[in-house]
């Protein structure tokens, strides 16, 4: 008798970008390409602000050896290993408004946030 093995499950997307935000970061290593050459955005979690967390935007070179590669549409972002599992099945969107511009998180794994929306809760 032979024994398969069982069927691997499909694994969840870390991170999904909108159209917007995939759009802003095309424009960005545009107008940076000259001085920020082969750099790429790097997504990552710091403990801090009232509810315990906010996220941090970095450019960086290389990737670390145990960073998650995400590439959607000819985007390719990092994201730390440290912030994966708080991330997972997060959608990244650009706003654009009045007062502010900003690459914003829908992150469903979110317990709760302050109200100025700077740190949350997972």
């Amino acid at each position: 008798m032979v024994r398969m093995a069982p069927a691997l499950k499909g694994r969840r997307t870390p991170l999904t970008l909108t159209q917007a935000a995939v759009q802003r970061l095309k424009e960005l290593q545009t107008n940076s390409a000259a001085e920020e050459q082969s750099k790429t955005l790097k997504i990552g979690i710091q403990g801090k602000g009232c509810s315990g967390n906010a996220y941090t935007l970095s450019w960086v070179a290389e990737p670390k050896k145990f960073d998650e590669k995400v590439t959607q549409d000819g985007v390719t972002v990092l994201i730390d290993s440290k912030a994966l599992l708080t991330l997972i099945g997060t959608e990244m969107d650009w706003f654009e408004g009045k007062l502010a511009s900003q690459f914003v998180f829908n992150n469903p794994n979110i317990k709760g946030a302050c109200g100025c929306g700077e740190s949350f809760l997972v």
